[in-house]
């Protein structure tokens, strides 16, 4: 049985594309509206990479629906202004589409920010199948969107890549069977990403290339 990579899931906030401060500052506008004086930077940055839900539960499980529609609305209006490209990101994921690789991104965002920064970026051709918020019961870490993904692009779990900027991701595709690959730019920081032992560590998008050659070189010396 081959294990030659021929797939690559990737999250999309702070992996593809640097919403990071997007992200803080849509969470501090919400908090400083529901919760004044409570939430500084640094207590904010632990909140990317959950789902809203899971985030606003923990913090006034009352008023998640509010505290939900609050965020979304600042995110959508602020979007284009505050979102930004990773160097070498673009590059990277058309050399892998030239080079035939099947590629996905599966976020724990919803379908419409999602198109949003995937057009901002001029990423949208590269990824065949995209799988978010909306079409999941469970998001990431939980399996369920990497399989889903997986499925749509025809592909084992073995054949296959997570890369992302959050445990959630590299947990995600160690329950899903994939390898994983964290990336050194996470706002969390490269150490906190290795406590959950990826397989691999990027320092810039541009080391994929190199993973993929050496997974395919590995299986063909077996």
């Amino acid at each position: 049985m081959s294990s030659n990579i021929n797939t690559l899931l990737f999250d999309l906030d702070g992996t593809l594309i640097n919403t990071n401060e997007l992200i803080i500052a849509s969470f501090t506008e919400t908090l400083n509206h529901f919760c004044p004086g409570q939430f500084k930077r640094e207590d904010i940055i632990p909140f990317i990479g959950p789902t809203l839900t899971d985030t606003f539960s923990s913090i006034d499980p009352k008023r998640v629906k509010e505290m939900i529609t609050f965020y979304r609305a600042y995110n959508w209006k602020n979007h284009d202004a505050l979102v930004t490209q990773f160097d070498g990101v673009y590059e990277t994921v058309q050399t892998l589409k030239q080079a035939g690789y099947k590629l996905a991104v599966v976020t724990t965002k919803k379908r419409d920010v999602v198109e949003k920064g995937l057009r901002l970026s001029n990423l949208e051709p590269f990824f065949e199948v995209v799988v978010t918020l909306d079409e999941v019961e469970n998001a990431k870490p939980d399996p369920e969107p990497l399989v889903k993904a997986l499925t749509q692009l025809g592909s084992k779990p073995y054949e296959a890549i997570m890369i992302g900027d959050s445990y959630h991701d590299i947990l995600g595709g160690k329950n899903a069977g994939t390898k994983t690959a964290g990336v050194a730019w996470s706002i969390r920081g490269r150490e906190f990403l290795e406590g959950y032992h990826p397989d691999y560590m990027l320092e810039k998008m541009a080391d994929l290339l190199n993973i993929v050659e050496i997974e395919t070189f590995t299986e063909a010396k077996r």
